[in-house]
């Protein structure tokens, strides 16, 4: 595969052989050439579980400390009370039929979708078009709950989901690139603290197999998962 002159450029910085520490990797990432937009930088993780287990699957949700850097359209599937909570909450979108009738034509407006467990009989015919987009609503996540007033505040002030690929693989936004290296520390922890907690009781051997760090346009740096397991533990 062909890569480009920036991605060349910002291999050079990185040692392919050696996993850095969290600090390392952030000086790294922020001294690497880069385009003109304020790249996300993503966590990715290998996982020690057997996604063939339906006991083994890794699915969660968390909000960051220091936020993702983005908007958040944020639409509610509700009504009466728990309506008038997302409203005063900040959600953009909050309705019933009209919304689920919305999504039916094919709107997807919205980068957060959370309903309420006696919406949910009416938003489940619609997984065929939410699920392959990750928008479903599902209870693992906060997404379907009473609570819809602090589901909304969450994921406004920057909430996350992780899920785990049929492969292991975990992938999460943590922050942008334009984040103070300390504010991405703060959130970085907290994921790995979220996955630690999320631990299937069943697993064997090593959980945090591998762990890369990388922005929208570098290449992965590679993560020392011991030094991450430490600052947790």
């Amino acid at each position: 595969m062909r890569r480009s002159k920036l991605y060349r450029s910002q291999s050079e910085a990185i040692d392919v052989n050696k996993y850095y520490n969290l600090k390392e990797s952030l000086e790294i990432l922020k001294g690497l050439a880069a385009p003109k937009f304020d790249q996300s930088i993503d966590l990715s993780f290998n996982l020690g579980i057997d996604t063939r287990q339906s006991d083994q699957n890794v699915r969660g949700a968390l909000p960051l400390p220091k936020g993702t850097g983005k908007t958040v359209t944020v639409c509610v599937i509700a009504s009466d009370k728990a309506a008038d909570e997302a409203k005063a909450a900040g959600a953009d979108f909050v309705g019933m039929e009209e919304i689920i009738d919305k999504i039916k034509g094919g709107w997807l407006g919205f980068d957060v979708l959370i309903a309420t467990p006696s919406a949910m009989p009416a938003v489940r015919p619609l997984g065929r078009a939410l699920g392959p987009r990750g928008l479903m609503p599902n209870p693992k996540t906060g997404t379907v709950t009473d609570n819809v007033g602090v589901a909304v505040a969450e994921a406004k002030a920057g909430r996350v989901e992780y899920r785990a690929d049929k492969g292991g693989v975990v992938h999460v936004p943590v922050g942008k690139m334009s984040f103070d290296s300390a504010d991405l520390e703060e959130n970085i922890e907290a994921v790995v603290k979220a996955l630690l907690a999320a631990r299937p009781a069943t697993t064997k051997g090593i959980y945090l197999q591998t762990a890369t760090i990388s922005s929208t346009m570098s290449p992965g740096i590679k993560l020392d998962t011991k030094s991450l397991v430490i600052v947790k533990e």
